[in-house]
């Protein structure tokens, strides 16, 4: 009797590693920074119709890079969960923590013990209020999550494009300002990046009860312009 195929534990979790870092570099990355009145994502995405950024609930926002069809159905389940939870209980208990911590979960879980593990990295942001400041927290493909409070960067060259970004972070700046930036950080001082070429979204609460809105057209190239 032959004896079964042994692959080390170690190899295993390697190669998935390998594998989805693989499928998300493949992918364009994605931005999202505070700025003095919110929050403003920016993702490189030429398509008007496939987005990468979304309207979770009220105050919150999800981003994705990798796969589309993976973290598209991740944030249909984020927004499901967001109502129900919303609807069972109040409006004011639906938070980022609490669906970042879900996605990390499932990720994780998915990244352990399935075949293949999802090509995918989320961003849950959430708009400030009564004192609490915006929260932006970065899941990764196998389930590990981080917050951060001024700046996060998701997908294949994340750490080049975070050290464009640190360069020229400025928490207090403006829209325009908070915008231009990210915008070149996505970039990179070879290529210009104009508004047909990225997808914008903001949350800010001069926007009303529901913080999110999107940002394009003649809007979106003043902003670009300054």
């Amino acid at each position: 009797m032959s004896m079964p195929y042994y692959v080390a534990p170690e190899q295993v979790m390697k190669d998935r590693a390998e594998y989805a870092q693989k499928g998300i570099a493949r992918g364009r990355s994605l931005v999202a920074s505070v700025f003095s009145a919110g929050v403003v994502i920016v993702a490189e995405n030429p398509s008007r119709t496939l987005r990468k950024i979304s309207e979770i609930y009220d105050r919150i926002a999800f981003g994705g890079v990798g796969k589309y069809n993976e973290y598209d159905q991740l944030r249909v389940s984020g927004v499901r969960h967001a109502d129900t939870k919303g609807f069972s209980f109040s409006r004011e208990d639906v938070d980022a923590r609490s669906l970042a911590n879900l996605y990390a979960q499932f990720l994780g879980n998915t990244f352990t013990h399935e075949l293949k593990p999802l090509e995918v990295e989320i961003l849950v942001a959430e708009l400030g209020s009564n004192g609490r400041p915006n929260q932006l927290y970065h899941i990764a493909y196998e389930g590990t999550i981080t917050d951060q409070d001024d700046f996060v960067v998701l997908g294949g060259e994340a750490s080049t494009i975070a050290d464009r970004m640190a360069q020229g972070y400025d928490a207090t700046a403006d829209l325009g300002g908070a915008l231009r930036v990210a915008v070149g950080a996505l970039a990179g001082p070879e290529r210009t990046l104009a508004s047909s070429d990225v997808e914008v979204a903001m949350l800010s609460a001069t926007n009303g009860r529901r913080a999110f809105r999107r940002l394009a057209g003649a809007e979106l190239d003043v902003l670009l312009a300054g």
